[in-house]
């Protein structure tokens, strides 16, 4: 009864934090329809500009998730003081790595060339690339709130503002793309300058909330202008960078991936856009799971309930994989359906259809290890984590990539195959060390 009741605590906080998570790969999955549609090399570019912006994004989440973790404990210790700090401080860090991620990500829009893509496909993308890394600045700081508020259990008025956000960037961009309504025509750009917008309409929203919410009176900043707490924005540096390393390995190795498929031509990328997408899409349902975990975690640890913790993980291990076995039977019985969802060409679609075969094989443990490292960081256990995340992905991922696609001559599979060897290893060291952790019964130091 200890796991049921924990599931449903769990499920009740993550309904909307997994809807959350869909509606935000809508804006990728909008992108991605749309401006297939526009031709096989926008859709290469789209794909390369989006590998490029996402390795720095999630690196930026991944620093975020302290938010959560801090504003959880205060919340399950009553205290609101520290809950505002951990807002004001989380903000204050999102607005510094976006505008010195966007800043290096300016410099290098002017090599995209070394990463040896079609000359074509990097050309096309260069101007793209450098609106959809201005969207960062907004799309972290906007993260970080959500972050806050997701942790004191108010999660459904920040969905909403997010799922605004999606319906605008899928509106404009039929707009901007196609020039419809008077609007100017901006081709495949239009859909970066859409994203940018969307953004910043999202973090708008959240700041209008956070200041006319009664419920998170008294928990969040009258004041946003002040100096941070520096000791408070390093104490939250130093539990957000060992996770966001985590995470970044794993987001790079399938980044990486994409570069790696670029040299099997641009029907391969594009397919591999296909795959990314739709895993990516299905992987939302257990990271919207996670970040709840975390949260649940957090309060725990917060309140001294220390007992819980093995029965929050249980709960949490029996969610993900139910929801894997079902992502997972999908797609390998519709791959080939979904893929031609995308794009019209023959040759995209059979390759897609193989690899969604790949994506549903790894689903269950791609599940499990993303909910165990997330309860990790609940119980403010990241280093260790990011250790054995670059150990699965760096070195046992990606080297089984390049060994089976080009020393074994699979091509485009084995580098899918590669990343399902890693996301295993993930899973089976994860795992082991929550619940020795949590079997500790014990704060962590």
């Amino acid at each position: 009864m200890g796991w049921m009741h924990e599931s449903r605590m769990t499920l009740k906080l993550a309904f909307p934090l997994m809807i959350g998570q869909l509606s935000q790969m809508l804006l990728g999955v909008a992108d991605t329809v749309m401006v297939g549609h526009l031709g096989v090399t926008e859709l290469a570019a789209l794909t390369f500009a989006n590998t490029l912006f996402h390795v720095p994004f999630v690196f930026g989440m991944g620093v975020l998730t302290a938010v959560s973790v801090f504003s959880s404990n205060a919340r399950g210790g009553e205290n609101a003081d520290r809950a505002v700090e951990s807002c004001r401080n989380g903000a204050w860090l999102a607005l510094g790595l976006g505008l010195v991620l966007f800043a290096g990500a300016m410099v290098l829009s002017e090599h995209l060339h070394v990463f040896g893509q079609p000359a074509e496909v990097t050309e096309r993308a260069k101007v793209f690339f450098r609106i959809l890394m201005a969207s960062m600045v907004p799309g972290l700081v906007s993260i970080a709130l959500k972050n806050h508020a997701d942790a004191l259990n108010r999660p459904w008025p920040s969905f909403w503002i997010f799922l605004g956000g999606v319906v605008l960037n899928i509106v404009l961009n039929a707009l901007l793309i196609h020039g419809l309504a008077g609007f100017p025509e901006l081709g495949f750009e239009g859909a970066a300058w859409a994203t940018l917008i969307a953004r910043v309409m999202i973090l708008v929203g959240m700041f209008v909330w956070f200041a006319k919410s009664e419920a998170l009176s008294g928990w969040v900043p009258l004041r946003w202008s002040g100096r941070p707490g520096w000791s408070g924005v390093r104490r939250l540096a130093s539990m957000g960078f060992p996770a966001s390393i985590q995470m970044l390995c794993e987001v790079s190795a399938f980044s990486v991936a994409g570069l790696l498929m670029g040299r099997f031509g641009k029907d391969a990328l594009a397919a591999h856009q296909i795959a990314i997408t739709l895993a990516a899409t299905a992987f939302m349902i257990p990271l919207g799971l996670s970040m709840a975990l975390t949260v649940r975690i957090g309060e725990a640890l917060g309140a001294g309930e220390f007992q819980r913790f093995r029965r929050i993980a249980v709960s949490g291990w029996l969610l993900v994989t139910g929801y894997a076995l079902l992502a997972a039977g999908f797609f390998l019985i519709c791959g080939e359906w979904l893929a031609s969802l995308f794009v019209g060409s023959p040759e995209v679609v059979a390759l897609g259809a193989s690899l969604l075969v790949i994506v549903g094989v790894f689903q269950v443990v791609d599940g499990l290890q993303v909910a165990s490292s997330a309860m990790l960081r609940g119980l403010q256990d990241a280093r260790v984590p990011a250790l054995m995340g670059f150990t699965a992905y760096w070195l046992v991922g990606l080297p089984t990539s390049a060994w089976l696609a080009f020393s074994l001559g699979i091509g485009a599979p084995g580098v899918w195959w590669g990343l399902a060897a890693g996301l295993f290893v993930a899973c089976v060291t994860l795992g082991p060390r929550l619940w020795k952790r949590a079997g500790r019964a014990i704060a962590p130091s």
